[in-house]
C-alpha cells in the first residue's frame, strides 16, 4: 500500500516530535517551548501548534504548564501511554519506510553500476 506524500510528511511530523518529546520527558524536569520545537524540527511555529494540538486531541500528549521555570512559555509536554504506542508504531512505519527506500535506492545504484560499466565497455572497444 502506497501512503500519499502529504501523509507520509504529517506522519514523519508526528514520529519526530513524539520522538523530541519522549526525550524532553527523560531530561527529566526540563521544559520546552513551541519555538524550541519548531526550531529542532525545522518547521514554522505554527505548524508545530497544529501538529501539537493534532497529538494532544489525540490523547498521545497532556502539557503541564512548567511553573519553575525561569521561562514561562516553558511547557512540560508528556506522553501518555496511548502516546507511546503510537511512538513505537510510528518509529516502527518510519523505519519500514526507509527500508524500502534504501532498498530502491540499493536497486537504482546497482542498476547505474550497470550501465557505466556496459558504457564503459563500450567506450573500450570502440
Amino acid at each position: 500500500m502506497t501512503i500519499p506524500p502529504s501523509q507520509q510528511r504529517d506522519s514523519n511530523l508526528d514520529y519526530e516530535l513524539l520522538r523530541q518529546i519522549a526525550e524532553q520527558q527523560d531530561a527529566a524536569g526540563t521544559a520546552t517551548n513551541q519555538r524550541e520545537l519548531a526550531q529542532r524540527l525545522g518547521v514554522s511555529v505554527g505548524k508545530i501548534n497544529y501538529c501539537l494540538r493534532a497529538v494532544i486531541d489525540k490523547g498521545w500528549v497532556k502539557v503541564d504548564n512548567f511553573r519553575r521555570a525561569d521561562n514561562k512559555w516553558a511547557y512540560a509536554y508528556l506522553l501518555t501511554p496511548s502516546g507511546m504506542r503510537a511512538k513505537m508504531r510510528l518509529t516502527r512505519d518510519f523505519l519500514g519506510r526507509k527500508e524500502r527506500e534504501f532498498e530502491q535506492l540499493q536497486a537504482e545504484v546497482a542498476m547505474l553500476r550497470a550501465e557505466v560499466s556496459r558504457q564503459t565497455q563500450e567506450d573500450s572497444t570502440s
